[in-house]
């Protein structure tokens, strides 16, 4: 099979590899599209692979292939979307319905081949089935979307609360569509990027705050404080926005990775004592029973017409096209939300 293959760092080669065959408890999976996420970037840029040569990409769909003998839940030709994490199943934590707190996890497209390629071999629990009112190419768009919904449900979120989201790209974007899906009230967009944030308007967000230009503290105090916060794009600085500006008692998820050390002001620190706030953390997108809840919700939100992904998907490319997308999505002056890989030729093309 055809696959495109990280084989040092900044470095892929196209190439012909053995096309997996799939175990008793597995199913071999036709690949149709693969989306790039940021931690993608990562991988190619920076070397944060645990070997190579390696197959990158965990955001995507396919049709089932071909079925390993004990498996029942998936038929040859189901259209399927793929929850890219492996869990230690004898882990506590796993056990407890937390897989992605395991200690020990595997994980397609970063510790073992992922989708950026013709097949892909993955377990059959692993796999959900598409209604038909759902496309390949929506379904590649599932995984991050269900990041979003994990971070919201991380806290309790009443209906009509006013919520801020910290970082227009991927993640950010798609937490605005979960939150106003979910019956948010006001949703109040920040970025440093404009085009990012007039994109945020058209797909639903209130307000928007572009942070080079405005102090987001000062604004929320002369527009309203927002009950909630959720922080997505990682930077220390909108880390420590997220406490500054959020209403007293009011609830804080930080998603981003941390993109370097965050130091809080004596007087920010202080207020998460003086205003009793509330602080959690969100890692990933699993709950139990595996792979949880989000996934379905994920799905069930496309299918109904709740949440529209398809202004999301920018470009799509082949796998000939090598780093291209990675190029594009490192460029400053590109401000794509998502890019595709299209695999599968029979697929069709993606409708905006």
């Amino acid at each position: 099979m055809k696959a495109l293959v990280l084989e040092a760092n900044q470095s892929f080669t196209i190439k012909d590899i053995e096309t997996p065959v799939p175990k008793e408890d597995e199913a071999l999976i036709k690949v149709a599209y693969c989306g790039i996420c940021g931690s993608d970037l990562a991988r190619y840029f920076d070397g944060k692979v645990h070997n190579y040569p390696i197959v990158l990409g965990h955001e995507f769909s396919g049709t089932v292939e071909a079925v390993g003998a004990s498996v029942d839940s998936v038929a040859v030709g189901d259209r399927v979307v793929v929850a890219p994490l492996l869990p230690n199943k004898d882990d506590p934590f796993m056990q407890k319905g937390s897989p992605a707190l395991s200690s020990s996890y595997s994980f397609l497209g970063s510790r073992e081949n992922g989708a950026m390629a013709e097949y892909v071999v993955v377990k059959a629990e692993n796999l959900l089935v598409l209604p038909e009112t759902v496309t390949l190419a929506e379904a590649a768009l599932i995984e991050p979307l269900t990041v979003a919904i994990h971070g919201i449900e991380r806290i309790v979120l009443p209906a009509g609360e006013h919520v801020c989201v910290l970082g227009a790209g991927t993640i950010g974007i798609m937490t605005i569509l979960a939150l106003k899906a979910r019956g948010a009230g006001k949703v109040t967009a920040i970025d440093i990027n404009d085009e990012k944030l007039a994109f945020a308007k058209k797909i639903g967000a209130d307000d928007t705050i572009n942070s080079l230009k405005e102090d987001p503290v000062s604004y929320a105090s002369k527009h309203g404080k927002p009950g909630a916060v959720i922080e997505t794009a990682g930077v220390p600085s909108s880390q420590e926005q997220a406490v500054a500006l959020v209403e007293k008692k009011g609830k804080i998820v930080f998603v981003g990775t941390a993109s370097g050390d965050v130091t809080f002001p004596a007087a920010t620190f202080e207020k998460i004592l003086r205003e009793e706030l509330e602080i959690t953390g969100s890692w990933m997108s699993y709950s139990g029973p595996f792979p949880g809840y989000e996934w379905q919700a994920a799905i069930d939100y496309i299918a109904s017409g709740k949440i529209d992904v398809k202004p999301l998907i920018h470009d799509v490319f082949k796998l000939e096209d090598g780093d291209k997308p990675f190029q594009a999505m490192k460029d400053p002056d590109n401000h794509s939300i998502k890019l595709l890989y299209q695999i599968a030729e029979n697929e069709g093309q993606v409708g905006k």
